[in-house]
C-alpha cells in the first residue's frame, strides 16, 4: 500500500463524529497531492474512486480541496514566469504529454517555488488520464468513461455529450448560445430556426442556425461533421461552409478541405454502437480504450494497420475485443488494473 493510502486510514469512535468534517478535508488534501505527485497508479486511481464515492461527504470534501487548487493556478502562472527552474520543468512536462516521469524524486530536488508550479502542471496535464484535467474539473457538465449524457439547454437545444467529454456553457443576456467543447465529443440538435449556436472547441468555433451537428476534440484535434442543416467553421487559416453528409478536420495550425462522409457510422454512437469500415486495428483499439474501462494494449506493431470493418455494441466491448482476438490470432494477457496486452 502506497504512503499516501496509509496516511487516510483514520479510525473514529461512533459516539464522537465531531470531527469528521475536518478529517475528510484532510484526506481530501492528503488523495490530491497523491493525485498530483507524477507517480500515480492503476490502483491509486481505483483506491480514490471508491473514497470519494464513500459519502457525499467524501465528495463534497475532494470537491472543496479541487477548488481551492483551482484558486491558485494565477498563482502558479506567475511562478512560471518567474522562476526558471519551475518554467523548464513546466516544458519538459509539456513535451513529455504532462508526465512528470521522476515523481517523488523531483519534488525533493526541486525547490518550493518549482515544485509548486510542477504541482500544477500535473493538475492541468494529468498523466494517463487518470483524473481530470483542470480544464475539465472547471467545466459545467463533464461525463465519465463510458457514460452519455443527454442536456435539454431549452425546448429548442438539446445536446448529446459522448464518453469523456467535458463542456463550458456560454451565456448571453441569460440565454445559452454556446458551448466551449474541452475535450471529448458532443452533438448538437436545434430544432427550428433561431438564434445562432456556437461550439468553440481548440482554435476554431463551429456556428449553426439550425439542424444537427457533431462536434470532436481529442487532443487538441477537432473533427465537425453535419448532420442537417448547415455549419460555418471558422478558424484563424480561414472558414469552410459544411453541408449535411459533410466533415472537416482541423488542428491549432491548419484547416482541412471539406470532405464528404457517411454520418450514419459517425452517428453510430448515439446508438450505443461503434461502427469500423476498414479502418486500422490501432485506431479500432483506441476507440475502444475511450468507452471501456482499463485499458487495452496492442503490443504488436505487424498489425497496427491492419483493416478493421464491424459494428460493435459499447454495451458489450469485451465481445468485440474477442473478435478482434480471434480474428488477428492475438494472445491475450490480462494484467492488474484493467489491462489487457493483445500480441
Amino acid at each position: 500500500m502506497s504512503p499516501a493510502v496509509e496516511s487516510l486510514t483514520v479510525k473514529i469512535a461512533p459516539e464522537d463524529r465531531s470531527d469528521l468534517p475536518d478529517v475528510l478535508a484532510q484526506e481530501a488534501r492528503v488523495w490530491l497531492r497523491r493525485l498530483t505527485s507524477g507517480d500515480v497508479t492503476e490502483w491509486d486511481a481505483q483506491a480514490f474512486k471508491r473514497w470519494k464515492q464513500a459519502s457525499p461527504a467524501h465528495q463534497q470534501a475532494f470537491d472543496d480541496a479541487r477548488r481551492q487548487w483551482q484558486a491558485m493556478r494565477p498563482a502558479i502562472g506567475k511562478l512560471l514566469q518567474g522562476n526558471r527552474d519551475a518554467a523548464r520543468l513546466h516544458e519538459r512536462s509539456m513535451q513529455s504529454g504532462g508526465l512528470v516521469h521522476s515523481g517523488r524524486r523531483m519534488f525533493l530536488r526541486v525547490a518550493g517555488g518549482a515544485a509548486a508550479a510542477a504541482v500544477g502542471v500535473v493538475i492541468v496535464h494529468p498523466p494517463l488520464q487518470l483524473w481530470p484535467s483542470l480544464n475539465e474539473w472547471q467545466a459545467d457538465a463533464r461525463t465519465g468513461k463510458g457514460e452519455q449524457r443527454d442536456l435539454a439547454l431549452n425546448e429548442r437545444i438539446n445536446i448529446t455529450l459522448n464518453t469523456q467529454t467535458s463542456i463550458r456553457t456560454e451565456n448571453l443576456a441569460g440565454e445559452t448560445g454556446g458551448i466551449d467543447l474541452i475535450s471529448g465529443e458532443a452533438a448538437i440538435d436545434l430544432r427550428g430556426s433561431g438564434a445562432a449556436f456556437n461550439v468553440v472547441a481548440g482554435v476554431g468555433r463551429s456556428t449553426a442556425l439550425e439542424g444537427q451537428f457533431e462536434v470532436r476534440n481529442l487532443d487538441g484535434n477537432v473533427c465537425v461533421t453535419c448532420i442537417q442543416g448547415a455549419v460555418r467553421v471558422e478558424h484563424p487559416r480561414g472558414a469552410v461552409d459544411l453541408k449535411p453528409r459533410q466533415q472537416t478536420i482541423y488542428d491549432a495550425d491548419a484547416l482541412g478541405r471539406v470532405a464528404d462522409v457517411d454520418t450514419a457510422g459517425i452517428s453510430a454512437w448515439r446508438k450505443g454502437e461503434l461502427i469500423f469500415r476498414q479502418a486500422p486495428l490501432q485506431q479500432v483499439i483506441d476507440e475502444i480504450n475511450r468507452y471501456r474501462p482499463g485499458r487495452v494494449v496492442l503490443a504488436t506493431n505487424a498489425l497496427r494497420d491492419s483493416a478493421v470493418s464491424g459494428r460493435f455494441s459499447i454495451a458489450a466491448l469485451d465481445g468485440a475485443l474477442l473478435q478482434l482476438q480471434h480474428s488477428f490470432d492475438l494472445n491475450a494477457r490480462r494484467l492488474p488494473g484493467g489491462v489487457l496486452v493483445l500480441s
